[in-house]
C-alpha cells in the first residue's frame, strides 16, 4: 500500500477513485506519565513519554486507514492529512484520512 500526502505520484496514474477512508485512535494521559511529564515540564526539554504516545497513535490510526483502503479494493492512499482534537480532558483523537485509489504506472 502507497500513502501519500501528495495527490499525485510520479510515473503513476490513477485509474480508479474508490473515495475517502480514515482510521481513528482516542488516547488518554496516564498518571506515570503526567507525573514525569510535569517534571520535564519544570526542567524544560522534549516530554518523550508525550512523543511516544503521539507516534503510537498515528501509526494505530494510519494501519486503521489502510486496512479500511485495503477493504475497498484500493492499492494507494493520496492526500493523507492527520488532525487531532480533545474530546475530554486528558483524552484526545488522532485522525488519519486520505483518498483511497487504484494506481498503475503510467505509459
Amino acid at each position: 500500500m502507497i500513502v501519500a500526502t501528495t495527490s499525485e505520484l510520479p510515473g503513476m496514474r490513477v485509474r480508479e477513485v474508490k473515495g475517502l477512508v480514515q482510521g481513528n485512535t482516542i488516547r488518554a494521559r496516564n498518571v506515570g506519565r503526567d507525573i514525569v511529564a510535569g517534571l520535564r515540564n519544570i526542567i524544560g526539554g522534549e516530554i518523550t513519554e508525550y512523543t511516544r504516545l503521539m507516534t503510537e497513535s498515528r501509526a494505530e490510526a494510519t494501519q486503521r486507514m489502510v486496512q479500511e483502503a485495503e477493504s475497498l479494493g484500493a492499492n494507494a492512499i493520496l492526500g493523507v492529512r492527520f488532525t487531532t482534537s480533545t474530546v475530554i480532558s486528558g483524552a484526545a483523537e488522532l485522525l488519519a484520512y486520505g483518498t483511497a485509489v487504484v494506481v498503475e504506472e503510467s505509459s
